[in-house]
């Protein structure tokens, strides 16, 4: 045993799962925490954070990019209830953090104490675990079990720690249990459910995958079934990457985030094979089709979207099972239909990125950053129209990965993604996108990636507008109200932040600026970047329902759709004309 305060064994605890940055602000009831930092900081890194919220969505976002557990702080009372839009982004999106809480010394709890709060009911929701610390020498035992529940159930844990209690020395000794947080047994699937889901699969004319963030880590897998059974893929959007984007059979999302592909698809599909999500649009899918869905926990089977067949189980073990069968299916006019019909998407949102009379389009900085990517690295993006513009313009075609507030849907979550992309992917260029509605919720921070050497390229779609929430009063036919933003130089406030601040307004600068900022990263820097990306204020074309096919929905309401977005519709047909072309006229 080795004596030590119980701040530094706290510490210690971390690092032996793993743990090698955190985020957080001091205060006085988590002082001796910090303390314990201090002295754990060759193995452990602290990041000194602006405002714990950042420190929380960027303790999240470690989590959505590696799988390993993000860690963040906060003193007692406002220090702990600025932690909650990142806990709460944690829980719906199912990732693991960790929450330590400071919390006034025992002797003062109960008596109207400065900053004292009842904290514990405070976590009740949020939290998959929470508990108080009531003596120093059980911190390293309840900071453990806090990291295995997190793990365990995918999810916040929360430990408010008495400052009192955190300065206490005790005597130390490290946990022998190794630290399990995955299966390490491989999953038999039932036979039965590999025999129905093939007869099912060929008695289908137009099937589809629909996958989720339970098949993030089994690409190889996915990749390979809808090749062996010549099966298109969609994916939510929390799992985009779950499918190379430049795969052929990747065809894109549904929803108001999607692709004229996706929409398309969904309308002439009679069998969804929905694995690893909980889908929560999956209501909106159109009536009648088939679905059968695979994932590993009960209660997510059903919920959103009634299923004709249910598989209990992971869902690469049982893709695995499927391509084990070594049984195929064609080649139909049903994949080259859907692949046609992406392209075409493609080729028109590279028209849209040309066009720049009417001012920037935001897929023109898209496709440049998408030139410029490399093979590891990280996308921290916001909430609002640039999450439609990453969904769609970003590469995922190698071992990017892609970050977003998924369900929880929070502005503000793209510069601490960045950040965290930094942090946690070391070998790779960070990058983070946010509207100036979300950017300026946290644009401070600015300030820690300088503090820290973190060279994370930020780019700020400036539209001085709430773009997202723009749409939907025009959709519902409201008063435009409250979604008007006053401008702001993003350049120069990174400028003053300690970064390098750049603004672009049309194709020649994006790509004269972009063309700086690669060189910029060529030669070693080490300042964070800003791009004030003024563009136009066209709205993203919304793809949650596409009059297109005049068979579905007659002539007058395609052309009407068609005139009032743009569309050529020789060139963008829709899927049930290139099917019926092929003589498929299901």
């Amino acid at each position: 045993m080795t004596k030590m305060i119980a701040g530094q064994a706290l510490v210690k605890v971390l690092e032996a799962w793993g743990v090698d940055h955190l985020y957080g602000i001091p205060g006085g009831s988590i002082n001796h925490t910090v303390e314990g930092l201090y002295l754990e900081k060759e193995h452990i890194d602290y990041i000194q954070v602006r405002h714990e919220e950042v420190g929380a969505l960027a303790a999240a976002a470690d989590a959505k990019f590696t799988g390993k557990i993000g860690v963040s702080f906060g003193s007692a009372g406002p220090g702990a209830t600025h932690l909650f839009n990142g806990l709460y982004d944690a829980k719906m999106d199912h990732v693991p953090v960790l929450a330590l809480v400071g919390q006034v010394p025992q002797p003062t709890m109960n008596t109207n104490y400065f900053q004292e709060m009842d904290e514990t009911p405070m976590f009740s929701d949020v939290a998959v675990y929470n508990r108080t610390v009531t003596t120093a020498a059980q911190i390293p035992y309840v900071i453990n079990q806090a990291i295995r529940e997190a793990y365990r159930q995918n999810g916040p844990a929360v430990v408010i720690i008495p400052e009192d209690l955190s300065a206490e020395e005790i005597d130390y000794e490290p946990v022998a249990t190794p630290n399990v947080v995955s299966n390490t047994f491989e999953q038999k699937i039932d036979p039965a459910a590999i025999t129905a889901t093939m007869d099912l699969l060929k008695a289908a004319k137009h099937p589809l995958v629909y996958a989720g963030r339970g098949l993030l880590g089994a690409r190889d897998e996915l990749v390979k079934f809808s090749e062996q059974f010549n099966i298109p893929v969609m994916n939510t959007v929390p799992a985009t990457g779950v499918i190379p984007t430049d795969h052929p059979n990747a065809i894109g999302t549904f929803g108001r985030l999607g692709t004229k592909s996706g929409f398309e698809a969904l309308q002439h599909a009679d069998l969804i094979l929905f694995l690893g999500s909980e889908f929560p649009f999956a209501g909106f899918w159109p009536k009648g089709i088939k679905i059968i869905q695979v994932n590993n926990n009960s209660y997510d089977i059903g919920k959103m979207v009634p299923v004709d067949y249910a598989v209990l189980s992971d869902a690469k073990a049982y893709l695995q099972a499927m391509i084990a069968t070594g049984e195929t299916l064609p080649v139909t006019p049903w994949l080259t239909t859907n692949q046609e019909n992406k392209r075409n998407w493609d080729a028109w949102m590279k028209q849209i990125a040309a066009n720049d009379q009417d001012g920037l389009a935001p897929e023109a900085v898209m496709q440049k950053v998408a030139s410029m990517v490399g093979p590891k690295d990280t996308y921290g993006v916001d909430t609002g129209n640039v999450s439609e513009w990453a969904v769609r313009g970003l590469p995922m075609d190698k071992d990017q990965k892609f970050a977003l507030s998924g369900l929880f849907a929070t502005m503000g979550f793209g510069l601490p993604a960045g950040m965290a992309g930094a942090l946690s992917v070391r070998d790779s260029q960070a990058w983070s996108f946010s509207g100036d509605g979300g950017f300026a919720m946290v644009a401070p921070d600015i300030i820690t990636e300088a503090r820290y050497e973190l060279p994370v390229i930020n780019v700020v779609f400036n539209n001085q507008r709430f773009g997202f929430i723009y749409r939907e009063q025009v959709d519902t036919k409201q008063h435009l109200y409250g979604v008007d933003l006053t401008d702001a130089d993003w350049a120069k406030v990174a400028e003053g932040l300690g970064g390098i601040g750049f603004t672009v307004s049309n194709n020649q600068e994006v790509e004269t600026v972009f063309d700086q900022i690669k060189d910029l990263q060529a030669k070693g820097n080490k300042k964070p970047i800003v791009i004030n990306a003024v563009i136009n204020n066209a709205d993203p074309i919304g793809t949650a329902y596409m009059p297109l096919d005049p068979k579905l929905y007659g002539q007058e309401a395609v052309d009407g759709f068609a005139k009032a977005n743009h569309i050529d519709v020789q060139q963008q047909p829709s899927l049930g004309e290139l099917l019926r072309a092929q003589g498929d006229n299901l």
